[in-house]
């Protein structure tokens, strides 16, 4: 079996090394290649890695040009690993590579993405309580309950892989993404290890992009077939509470003479209605686009299987 590891790191030369002969202590007689993503790097973290990659021929490094973010890091890296479980870790040395063998056991029982469970974190106050809050927000949202969904450290089968497509922040919703797709996933408890050197490099931003992508993949993964029954129970809600504040207006002008012109009432219940039918119009143009592209994926894999099969008797 070949493991792939994909490291992506900013602003770590000092940890790189130590990482690197940790990844290869532990990987027992498994063949490996080490994929290390240099996210726009200040110091000297790409002259270490390339160094490595001059003396290891299993060590690839990719290199980009600004600090593009851990979820872009993550897919480059995906796009060229070969393995056929691939692990992702957090540079820093707060993942400790002594835990490769439990996720491969966690793995073989029949697992398709096993996530680490940093149970004791040594992080301060101020990133453990909003972690908690993410993650009882996001196991409510999905139906699949975690512990830590955010933890960096993680192994996959290739074939989950395959089907990820992640970019902003959504590295932090890769779990919930493969539970969507079918895929099975676990989680076990690994250890964190205090940093050693330098610094985080995420700050309070970090929430605000994530909740935004967490409605992103919330859309993705529940109603990207049928964007109908998002807008469309929307728009109908937001109508219904028009059309209720109408109807009790109408009551008061034909029952108790009551003038409405003055009544801001009678502005809120129209700009309800219309926003309620604009949203159901949403709906509809959506579900519009979702089956055009349907239409022509299904002719594309029509068009594909006609030319295999021509193929198939030409060679007959």
């Amino acid at each position: 079996m070949k493991l792939s590891f994909v490291i992506p790191a900013y602003n770590e030369e000092e940890s790189i090394v130590q990482l690197y002969e940790e990844i290869i202590g532990n990987r027992g007689k498994h063949q490996y290649e080490i994929i290390f993503i240099e996210d726009g790097s200040t110091d000297g973290t790409f002259e270490v890695m390339k160094e490595l990659a001059g003396k290891d021929a299993n060590v690839k490094v990719v290199k980009f040009r600004k600090n593009l973010g851990k979820a872009a890091a993550l897919q480059s890296g995906f796009n060229i690993a070969s393995g056929d479980v691939i692990f992702t870790m957090d540079a820093d040395l707060q993942d400790d590579p002594k835990e490769i063998p439990h996720f491969l056991e966690k793995l073989a029982e029949g697992n398709d993405l096993v996530t680490g469970w940093k149970k004791k974190r040594h992080d301060p106050l101020s990133k453990r309580l909003p972690s908690k809050f993410f993650n009882f927000i996001t196991s409510q949202s999905f139906g699949l309950k975690l512990h830590d969904y955010n933890c960096g450290f993680k192994a996959y089968r290739a074939e989950v892989i395959k089907e990820l497509d992640i970019y902003g922040e959504m590295h932090r919703y890769i779990p919930a993404l493969a539970h969507s797709k079918g895929f099975k996933v676990a989680e076990i408890v690994v250890e964190h290890r205090s940093r050693k050197f330098g610094n985080s490099k995420y700050g309070w931003e970090r929430y605000l992009r994530g909740f935004l992508d967490l409605l992103t993949v919330k859309l993705l993964t529940h109603y990207s077939r049928s964007p109908l029954y998002l807008f469309g129970n929307i728009g109908a809600s937001i109508s219904f509470l028009g059309f209720l504040i109408a109807l009790y207006l109408s009551v008061l002008k034909i029952f108790y003479a009551q003038a409405l012109s003055n009544r801001p009432l009678l502005f809120l219940a129209i700009l309800l209605i219309m926003v309620g039918l604009q949203f159901f119009s949403l709906g509809l143009l959506s579900e519009l686009i979702v089956n055009q592209n349907r239409k022509l994926n299904r002719e594309k894999n029509i068009s594909i299987q006609t030319t295999i099969n021509i193929k198939e008797e030409k060679n007959d």
